[in-house]
């Protein structure tokens, strides 16, 4: 990792778990239909996972399409959905919830400028308020672990770009493997040069570099989802990792995020800290 930058996933690691503090475990219901979903991610997102946030907001029937498709996970049900199902509407449902946190508060340059984003308890669902937080630690990182790092979109231009299409419970692992495949294949996201014997990877990797030694390891993870030009080189193990340094800058098609700035993203986060702690 690049000298001026590797204090970066300590402040990030530390952030991350006084957000925890009281988060808990999410539920859905069974049967959720992710249909409104998928129709909107193909209307609003690229084929480079940015998001006409600007379009979708001056569309207040999309903007009720999507508040409706929400309000599907609200009530508690006694018979919630479980496993694939239960991950596939996790999934859509984080990312739901983050597009339309950033509809509500656009325009903006990133989710970072928003008090507490990913901790404060946004939506109803099976009738407790839950976080961003709730959905992706306390949920899906125990039950799909290192899976839910390349599905799981937080609005920045360095996250895993957003796919044009709903997760599935038939799909599911499909799904992810391909959405893997796509994320490790984009080379202003993980950079491989084999001549240099080198991996420059997304700082996801490192932050939470735990759940990817739980499946055998980051270079492992790489060597089965690579691209294929690269799968002999990433097979092997003589060569270095390093870590991209995050930007946080809004994965909007238009000029929101474009020059979202580091120092201003570390003064985002030091000003939620200190709201935190008031």
């Amino acid at each position: 990792m690049k000298a001026q930058y590797l204090f970066l996933p300590l402040i990030l690691g530390l952030l991350s778990a006084y957000s925890l503090i009281a988060a808990n475990p999410v539920t859905v219901p069974a049967g959720v239909s992710h249909d409104d979903w998928g129709a909107l991610l193909q209307k609003y997102v690229d084929d480079q996972g940015l998001v006409a946030y600007g379009d979708w907001k001056s569309q207040p029937t999309d903007l009720q399409r999507l508040n409706d498709y929400l309000a599907q996970f609200a009530t508690a049900s006694n018979s919630p959905a479980t496993g694939d199902e239960a991950a596939a509407s996790l999934i859509n449902l984080y990312n739901a919830l983050t597009v339309r946190t950033i509809l509500e508060n656009y325009p903006l340059n990133s989710i970072q400028s928003l008090a507490k984003p990913f901790e404060t308890k946004r939506l109803t669902v099976s009738g407790e308020e839950i976080s961003l937080n709730d959905i992706e630690h306390n949920t899906l990182r125990p039950s799909i672990g290192y899976r839910a790092h390349a599905v799981l979109v937080c609005a920045a231009r360095s996250c895993p770009p957003l796919q044009r299409f709903a997760y599935e419970n038939e799909t599911l692992n499909p799904q992810i493997a391909s959405v893997y495949r796509t994320w490790l294949g984009r080379k202003d996201l993980n950079l491989f040069v084999p001549d240099e014997k080198t991996a420059e990877i997304s700082s996801i990797f490192s932050w939470f570099e735990v759940d990817f030694i739980q499946a055998g390891g980051t270079r492992k993870i790489l060597a089965e989802y690579g691209p294929d030009n690269v799968k002999e080189f990433l097979s092997g193990k003589d060569y270095e990792i390093t870590y991209m340094s995050y930007n946080w800058g809004l994965n909007d098609q238009g000029a929101q995020g474009r020059s979202y700035s580091r120092i201003r993203m570390l003064w985002d986060r030091i000003l939620d800290i200190l709201t935190f702690w008031k």
